[in-house]
């Protein structure tokens, strides 16, 4: 998932997804083009543990 795909579904700013993601608080890999990606599955649980 982009970071505007998690953003939208967390209801914040795409930023904010991307800071979590340094912080280390939701994994994310990086394309070869260096952008983020997010496993749907983690964005889940993230969601339904409330972590957000």
């Amino acid at each position: 998932m982009t970071p505007g795909e998690v953003a939208a579904l967390m209801r914040v700013d795409p930023k904010t997804v991307t800071r979590w993601a340094a912080a280390g608080r939701i994994g994310s890999i990086r394309t070869p083009g260096g952008h983020r990606r997010f496993r749907e599955s983690e964005v889940r649980a993230l969601l339904k543990g409330g972590g957000a």
